[in-house]
């Protein structure tokens, strides 16, 4: 894999059959999904503009997907009617890592929050990832909590 053949675009339609499942299987539970299922969920994000933004880095030589990560636009009434950008699910393809490409992804996904008008961008790691997250600019800031259903 070269750096140079690594494209930073939005998710297509596509990119399901280029591998972009199997990749999400590396960061977290992510069952099948059916052709079907894509497509519909596909749309649905689609229908949410720059509100929802998945990117992926496609090997151009492989026509792989080797890296993901989505933005989604927070509309809120602080700030004068701020929006905060939320990142997730970044994950590089084991065998891609070590090419700076999830600071891609970082960086495309930032830069988008930026040009949509957000006012800040935050996003959740765990312990092992905080090194990697202060390399792209982020600060460690407060304290995350959960509760799973």
């Amino acid at each position: 894999m070269t750096p140079s053949a690594m494209r930073v675009r939005r998710l297509e339609i596509g990119d399901k059959r280029k591998g972009f499942i199997e990749l999400l299987q590396q960061l977290s539970v992510c069952d099948a999904v059916s052709d079907k299922d894509f497509e519909e969920r596909f749309e649905e994000l689609r229908r949410c503009g720059d509100d929802h933004v998945i990117c992926v880095v496609e090997d151009e030589e492989s026509k792989r997907i080797v890296g993901t990560g989505s933005v989604f636009v927070e509309k809120k009434f602080l700030r004068n009617c701020g929006k905060v950008g939320h990142i997730e699910d970044v994950v590089v393809d084991e065998k891609a890592r070590g090419l700076q490409l999830g600071k891609r992804v970082v960086e495309f996904l930032t830069e988008h929050a930026r040009r949509v008008g957000c006012y800040k961008v935050i996003l959740d790691c765990s312990a092992e990832n905080v090194s990697f997250y202060e390399k792209c600019g982020f600060k460690k800031k407060e304290i995350q909590m959960a509760k799973y259903f």
